[in-house]
């Protein structure tokens, strides 16, 4: 018989980030599985049901709970007793996972491990629950590691099943700089543009942005009518200290804070940079660094997180040391001496797409959920196949 599934969720459609993006993603992958299950059903905790993509799940399929904890509870534990297999996208829904465990112990439980949100220490009964009762999907080898570091695991339960782009993102078929960004940004077509998307969290400061602000002072006098564009929801705190960072480096004349991008403008503003650049530190994948390739960006991220996984290990893009403030100036100023051709960009994208296309990952997903389970009732199986993709 088919399975059912109950994917459980946090936030999908209310906060832009890489796990909202990849549950989307998931919650799309369910839809296209079509006749493949018996059925399925997403719940987001925190989301409305009114804030729904239809282009990635059906109104008859999700429910949106907005915060209320304790129906979204009790529905969970209903409809998890009768999946057969459950996917948790965050840690902290676990508990809910326990207790369809406890009623319904056939039940498969995979927990989708993205990033930071995996990598801390974690209460007794987590751990022990994790490690005899859980599946993982980790989105890169990275965070697969993290996760044997911080949990005991074993590597058996882990499977490996990398990110991909958004089936719905708008994929350039040339590789001009849009005019109409241009003029909104007051941006001439000789000026060198650096370009950042990610969330501004007062709580998230390892995306390395702040390195390229303090690089800004030098790389301006090489590149006098250099700019930096720092894209993405800023809370406010972080948006102050960022305001007070730049008037104190007195470089507001070079760098545009543009707030929230949305998904329609997102290949454009990837096309405006002739750099994008994220020197993070804690990048379980980086979804924002294939979505950069595969709009033919040169590009800068770090080399101490899954970044590289999401470059191919160089193949896509150049890897430094986010904390060497020299390699990340010599990096930016190597790709600005030399301007990107039509061919470049046409490489890199092909490249991505080959390695990153959503065809791809929804053929992963319906086999790592039609496959036998992982782990039994009363932990891994010594015997248990790998599964990793």
């Amino acid at each position: 018989m088919p399975p059912k599934i109950l994917f459980l969720t946090l936030k999908m459609f209310s906060l832009t980030g890489g796990i909202e993006e990849v549950c989307k993603v998931f919650s799309r992958a369910l839809f296209d599985m079509g006749f493949k299950l018996s059925g399925f059903k997403v719940f987001s905790m925190c989301d409305k049901s009114s804030e729904r993509d239809s282009r990635y799940t059906s109104k008859a399929d999700y429910i949106g709970f907005n915060y209320w904890r304790t129906p979204f509870v009790i529905k969970s534990v209903i409809e998890g007793i009768r999946s057969n297999i459950v996917v948790l996208s965050h840690i902290n829904l676990l508990i809910v996972a326990l207790i369809i465990k406890k009623l319904s112990p056939q039940t498969r439980i995979i927990v989708y491990a993205h990033g930071t949100e995996i990598w801390r220490k974690i209460s007794k009964w987590k751990k022990t629950f994790l490690l005899n009762h859980c599946e993982f999907w980790a989105v890169s080898n990275f965070t697969s590691q993290k996760i044997q570091e911080f949990h005991d695991i074993n590597s058996r339960q882990i499977t490996i099943i990398p990110n991909c782009l958004d089936p719905f993102l708008i994929i350039p078929e040339d590789f001009n700089k849009p005019a109409d960004l241009m003029k909104r940004y007051n941006l001439l077509p000789e000026q060198p543009i650096l370009y950042t998307l990610t969330r501004l969290s007062s709580s998230e400061l390892y995306k390395g942005y702040d390195q390229i602000i303090e690089c800004l002072p030098q790389l301006i006098n090489n590149f006098p009518n250099m700019h930096y564009l720092l894209a993405g929801r800023a809370d406010k705190k972080e948006s102050a200290r960022l305001k007070s960072l730049i008037k104190k480096l007195g470089i507001s004349s070079h760098i545009t804070l543009t707030g929230f991008i949305t998904a329609e403008e997102l290949s454009d503003h990837f096309l405006l940079s002739d750099v994008f650049i994220m020197p993070s530190r804690k990048e379980g994948f980086g979804i924002v660094f294939i979505e950069a390739a595969t709009c033919g960006c040169k590009i800068i991220a770090g080399n101490m997180d899954g970044s590289a996984e999401a470059l191919l290990n160089g193949k896509l893009g150049t890897l430094v040391d986010p904390g060497d403030k020299e390699a990340i100036l010599n990096a930016i100023h190597n790709h600005l001496k030399k301007p990107r051709s039509i061919k470049d960009c046409q490489t890199t994208q092909n490249l991505c797409l080959e390695h990153f296309n959503y065809k791809q990952y929804l053929s992963k997903v319906e086999k790592l959920l039609t496959a036998p389970a992982l782990v039994q009732q009363k932990g891994l199986q010594k015997d248990a196949p790998s599964y990793a993709a």
